[in-house]
């Protein structure tokens, strides 16, 4: 069959990349087939399914097991739920109880940890720190209650299963009416894919720094840009800024720790496969954003729509509207788009280090297809950008000029507003222990506001921290808080990653009470955004709101930057904190701390 696939509006430079997707592509279906023995087949179809054709329950059955493959041309082996990549929607209903039965058909231990998901300990599934894991052959039967609404995933804690095919989404209904409407809804899971299997893709990280990396800059290079240089200085400049990457051991060019053998999906489906979300003209579209990707942020766009940004990390949001919105691993955004038009547009997500992209199509029949953008220019860092890094500093509120213009996502924590720490009457259900009312978790808007009026004046370039107000105010745990720093370090010539240089098996752990209220630092001393994840609670993230800062249970904290966070935990045990970029919590990035 044809893909029907054509480079209509691509730039010169996707040639290349378009040739690889479509490798070996005359010899496939137009549909994706996983194999499940001799005589099952599952097939995913292009046409999307709005989530009102999904069941909303509350008791779900998951089979773990290896499953063959195929998204490059090549035959390889994945593990799926229930024989599936992304594997099955989980739907459900705040304030029910859910019982999970997941079963374990590989031959080593696992578990499904419920991304954002406020759980009781026991549940959160992180092997050898909340529970044992789940030994090959055995069913863990999960149950635990449903304290908040909105978007989630879940995928697996138990270490190298995550890339290998182990996510899937996850959808909680709210008790009462959402503050914004829309016509249709639709999730969009963006992810990757590559043949190598996981251990040997860390291995090869470690083996040679920056190994997936095919642009690393060579002498040839810096011989060229010497001899382009105008002048003395310019040349003395050159210079010294490549010899201060080498003294660090790093490439400038190393945005990203994956390569050209990548391949990004979306809902599991491939850019040639078009992935087909159906409207009708003038609906509101509400489009459920996950970022499931093991090594890399995307940053999502509809050329010819605006994204109008309704709730961040499952959280009611005072909507904003952008045109491109930056994901880094383990977020979640809602949005809403309203095409007019009887046209394809196309759903479209750039890697943050323009490796590659995924994409989809909005459109009012299946079989169109919108124009294909150009990725842009492969980012390349700059010392301004690392200023404050390696110099002997952190960059906060005095971090370069040069690197906040550059990115909108920089500066987050730079303004410090303190988080009212008032004594709340009560905890509101789905709210932490002390915490007077958690906007998207059963929370309606203030009263005479609504979505229309919330709407920010004007349109925005780029999605910012600082955008984020959540709809109704917050308050933490009387008390003074403690404060906790958490350096984000690393070495890249041995590709270990830590945090305050010390790697799980060598750390000794952060210890809070119940009901405790932390201040936590989050001091990136490294090259690359860290995208910061917390199990067992949210963030609420410093960024000029004041009462109204936005909650978030994942962060992206970029190079040089101080982010500050505020947290408490309603639940006793070990929370697990690290970097969701996965190879860097497999190489050491990941941290607990201990709730007594």
């Amino acid at each position: 069959m044809n893909h029907h696939h054509s480079a209509r509006g691509a730039a010169p430079g996707h040639a290349q990349p378009r040739r690889r997707f479509l490798q070996g592509a005359a010899s496939m279906a137009a549909m994706l087939v996983w194999p499940l023995g001799a005589d099952a087949v599952v097939k995913k179809s292009h046409l999307a399914l709005p989530l009102s054709s999904s069941r909303v329950d509350t008791k779900f059955d998951l089979t773990l097991a290896r499953t063959q493959v195929n998204f490059t041309g090549t035959p390889t082996s994945a593990i799926t739920l229930n024989g599936t990549v992304p594997g099955p929607l989980l739907r459900m209903q705040e304030g029910h109880e859910v019982a999970i039965a997941l079963t374990n058909r590989l031959d080593e231990v696992t578990a499904a940890h419920w991304h954002g998901l406020k759980v009781p300990n026991n549940m959160d599934g992180v092997p050898g720190v909340t529970f044992p894991g789940i030994k090959a052959g055995e069913t863990f039967n999960y149950r635990f209650n449903l304290r908040q609404s909105g978007t989630y995933w879940y995928h697996s804690h138990a270490i190298l299963q995550e890339p290998a095919g182990f996510y899937a989404p996850l959808i909680i209904d709210p008790q009462s009416r959402e503050p914004f409407g829309y016509d249709r809804e639709y999730v969009v899971m963006l992810s990757e894919w590559v043949d190598t299997p996981p251990a040997k893709v860390l291995a090869n990280l470690k083996k040679v720094e920056g190994y997936y990396n095919d642009r690393r800059q060579t002498l040839p290079d810096l011989y060229a840009e010497l001899k382009a240089a105008g002048s003395p200085q310019k040349r003395e400049a050159i210079w010294s800024e490549r010899m201060a990457w080498a003294r660090m051991r790093m490439d400038p060019t190393d945005a990203t720790d994956g390569g050209s053998q990548w391949q990004f999906l979306m809902q599991g489906q491939r850019v040639e496969d078009n992935w087909t979300a159906l409207f009708a003209p003038g609906e509101r579209i509400r489009l459920r954003l996950i970022n499931a990707s093991a090594m890399n942020f995307f940053d999502v766009s509809i050329p010819g729509l605006e994204l109008t940004v309704v709730q961040a990390d499952g959280q009611n949001v005072r909507p904003v509207r952008v045109r491109e919105l930056r994901m880094g691993n383990g977020e979640t955004y809602d949005v809403i788009v309203q095409p007019t038009e009887r046209k394809a547009y196309t759903l479209f997500a750039a890697t943050s280090g323009r490796i590659g992209f995924a994409r989809g199509t909005l459109a009012p029949e299946l079989g169109m297809e919108g124009e294909i953008p150009p990725m842009g220019q492969r980012p390349v860092r700059t010392m301004d950008e690392m200023a404050g890094t390696h110099g002997g500093g952190h960059a906060s509120a005095s971090a370069p000029q040069t690197a906040r213009a550059a990115d909108p996502h920089a500066g987050h924590g730079a303004v410090p507003v303190p988080v009212p720490a008032q004594a709340a009457p009560h905890a509101m259900h789905g709210g932490m222990k002390g915490m007077e009312v958690m906007p998207g978790m059963g929370s309606t808007p203030m009263a005479g506001e609504t979505a229309t009026d919330a709407t920010a004046v004007g349109v925005k370039d780029r999605l910012a921290y600082a955008d984020l107000e959540a709809l109704t105010p917050l308050r933490l745990p009387a008390g003074p808080a403690k404060k906790i720093d958490m350096r984000l370090t690393g070495d890249m010539t041995r590709y270990i990653w830590s945090i305050n240089d010390k790697k799980l098996s060598q750390a000794t752990f952060f210890e809070a009470r119940v009901g405790e209220r932390l201040e936590i630092r989050l001091i990136n001393e490294t090259m690359m955004e860290h995208p910061m994840h917390m199990h067992g609670a949210f963030f609420v993230v410093e960024n000029g709101k004041g009462e109204r800062a936005p909650l978030k249970h994942t962060v992206i904290v970029k190079p040089g930057e101080t982010i500050t966070v505020h947290t408490s935990f309603d639940e006793a045990g070990p929370w697990v904190f690290h970097c969701h970029l996965f190879y860097h919590a497999a190489a050491g990035m990941i941290q607990a701390i201990v709730v007594k």
